[in-house]
């Protein structure tokens, strides 16, 4: 196709971040860019999560003819693919079908608290009101059809313990099949809409402003084809980019400990469509992007990525324990944001759960051993290489590499307020009260004595641009910015320093409806053309490294068949890997959802070559490279699981 030529000033990007910012010279105009193609829509959309597909569906409803979808990935989605989708709302549907009283001021009032009240209770207000009718669409276009998690007395409002308790059960956890249900919702109803496209394998690169002040441009480039695509848009462009929970770079900035975190969603949830808004202008408040709730339960994977287990070890007896062998906080505080908090300050932001036999067996007796069964008791199970057993607390400090003098001494402390029936200097209270977070009373003491190690899991950043309440991305001085809209996790400061239950999915949702049907019911004004943002973030906090792929086969492996699942070019890439005497005897891809004619040689040769030469450490085949990449890593995941 014939080259278009397109005379832009781009950015040059700047270093010298200090706490996550970044100042610079000038910036001077670079030479003229070259695309490689020109796409036309009424709406532009940057990414194919919750909010960019509200979004696009509600573009339409108010009129928009044509509508494109970037999305970076191979599948729609985004962190809905990561999540087992609870939602929540006040005055809904459901609660009336439950017979429960609500109210919108309570649902706001509950999550202004929950944020430490530090939320934009206008845009908090706003998100309220319009859920209602947002979880009413969604109701009435297959969500009735669900299974839903219920109470005691049946009932699919119910209250969510991952997160600070609602002063009434408004949370709605559909189970999930396939995708979660408001995901499959979404994709089931763009089908119906021939206005919207999706141009998967395409990252946006820049967006740019015109004379007018408008930004209606964006780069991006197709990864298949490596070509630069120039999208134009009449009536304004959305970016519904997410937030940054796999660039530990960009969380280091902004969190003590945030380097460390691991990523519980997307290793693509990068943060740089931010970035792409602040070189037009886009305000982000450095504090907001301090705001990264953590689960201090996350289980470890490759490449510092992780998943929800909690071993809930201390509801009878056991303890949390950091890197120096101490106590750091009340395991059994009701409120989780702040054993959140707390793990968050340890060094490397990681904890030991420490207990006995004796803790497990009363951990089944009352009913809560769910997820240690599921997850550690049983050799195959993800996390059964990640426990330590000992004889003794100096063998156990030693194999967990914490001082064991400390260790000991944390347990002997420990121990003696057990015996004391009282409370302890954390808060932790010993009267053999019961309640769901401390279900029996135990020292720490017996024949066998284990540990495992959990660390900070990111699923969710609450920090990005600011946007106003028809979600129009703010400048510095608070001025709407033309054509530029926001939605879903990439808008900072609106709920707070912490994420109430449900908000995570219904928000994006929310949010991108009203984007959707503001770009398209606004005037598109004109004003002055944008300057960068002061505070712009350091370009080296999106550089990537290219992870080291290794495993040492010297260790010691259980024989047995592992299996493990990686993202794979449109959607999920599954290994198998069988262990004989200790030895890689067979490696399958089970299932992918690679491009048959440019990964059909790695999907072929590349478990052929591991096995032959009993090692990840393998070259990759030509042109083929992520295959072959997403391979090796798969059976490293299984490699780890097979450690003894």
């Amino acid at each position: 196709m014939k080259k278009i030529i397109s005379k832009l000033l781009v950015l040059f990007l700047v270093l010298g971040i200090v706490t996550g910012c970044a100042t610079g010279p000038k910036i001077e105009p670079t030479p003229e860019i070259t695309a490689d193609e020109t796409k036309t829509a009424d709406v532009i959309i940057v990414g194919a999560g919750g909010a960019g597909l509200a979004a696009a569906i509600s573009a339409v409803e108010n009129g928009a003819e044509s509508v494109i979808i970037l999305e970076k990935t191979g599948t729609t989605g985004g962190a809905l693919n990561y999540t087992s989708g609870s939602m929540s709302g006040a005055n809904t549907i459901i609660q009336q079908e439950d017979g429960i009283e609500d109210s919108v001021d309570s649902y706001v009032a509950d999550i202004m608290k929950n944020g430490a009240e530090k939320g934009n209770e206008e845009l908090i207000r706003v998100y309220a009101e319009k859920d209602i009718e947002m979880i009413q669409w969604l109701w009435d276009n297959g969500l009735s059809d669900n299974t839903f998690t219920v109470d005691k007395e049946g009932r699919r409002s119910v209250f969510a313990p991952e997160h600070a308790l609602y002063s009434v059960p408004r949370t709605y956890k559909a189970r999930p099949d396939d995708k979660s249900a408001a995901h499959e919702i979404l994709d089931m109803q763009l089908k119906g809409y021939d206005q919207i496209k999706i141009d998967f394998m395409t990252e946006a690169t820049q967006l740019i402003a015109n004379d007018k002040g408008q930004v209606l441009t964006v780069l991006a480039t197709n990864k298949d084809t490596n070509k630069t695509i120039q999208y134009e848009a009449t009536k304004g462009i959305i970016m519904a980019t997410g937030g940054y929970s796999g660039n530990n770079k960009l969380m280091g900035a902004f969190a003590e400990n945030g380097a460390n975190y691991l990523a519980g969603g997307s290793k693509g949830s990068d943060g740089y469509g931010i970035y792409m808004m602040q070189q037009v202008g886009g305000y982000v408040d450095d504090e907001t992007m301090s705001y990264i709730p953590t689960f201090p339960m996350g289980l470890e994977g490759t490449n510092q990525t992780g998943s929800i287990a909690p071993t809930y070890t201390w509801k009878t007896g056991g303890i949390c324990v950091n890197q120096n062998g101490e106590r750091f906080v009340d395991e059994t505080e009701a409120r989780v944001e702040i054993r959140e908090v707390a793990l968050e300050e340890q060094p490397g932001a990681v904890q030991y759960d420490i207990f006995t036999d004796k803790i497990l067996e009363d951990l089944n007796a009352a009913g809560a051993a769910t997820m240690w069964n599921y997850l550690y008791a049983e050799e195959g199970t993800p996390g059964y290489n990640k426990v330590s057993k000992a004889s003794s607390l100096d063998e156990l400090a030693e194999m967990i590499d914490v001082p064991a003098d400390t260790l000991i001494k944390t347990v002997e402390d420990y121990n003696a307020a057990v015996e004391s029936k009282g409370t302890d200097s954390f808060g932790r209270k010993y009267d053999g009260e019961v309640n769901a977070y401390n279900l029996a009373v135990n020292k720490i003491e017996g024949e066998t004595y284990y540990a495992v190690p959990l660390k900070a899991l990111v699923i969710i950043t609450l920090g990005g641009v600011t946007a106003n309440k028809d979600m129009q991305v703010l400048d510095t001085e608070g001025n709407a910015i033309p054509g530029l809209y926001a939605a879903g996790e990439v808008v900072g400061g609106i709920w707070g320093k912490f994420a109430s239950g449900g908000t995570g999915v219904m928000g994006p949702i929310v949010f991108g409806n009203i984007a959707g049907e503001k770009v398209m019911t606004n005037d598109l004004t004109e004003g002055e053309k944008p300057k960068q943002a002061t505070n712009l973030l350091d370009i080296n906090l999106f550089t990537k490294e290219e992870a080291k792929i290794e495993f040492d086969m010297s260790q010691a492996l259980n024989d047995g068949e592992y299996e493990a699942v990686v993202d794979g070019q449109y959607g999920e890439l599954k290994v198998q890997v069988t262990i004989t005497s200790g030895k890689i005897s067979d490696v399958k891809v089970v299932s992918n959802n690679e491009t048959e004619e440019i990964a059909a040689g790695a999907l072929e040769m590349i478990p052929e070559k591991i096995v032959a030469a009993n090692s990840v450490e393998v070259d990759a085949i030509s042109g083929a490279t992520l295959t072959t990449n997403r391979i090796r890593t798969a059976v490293v995941d299984c490699l780890n699981q097979a450690k003894k």
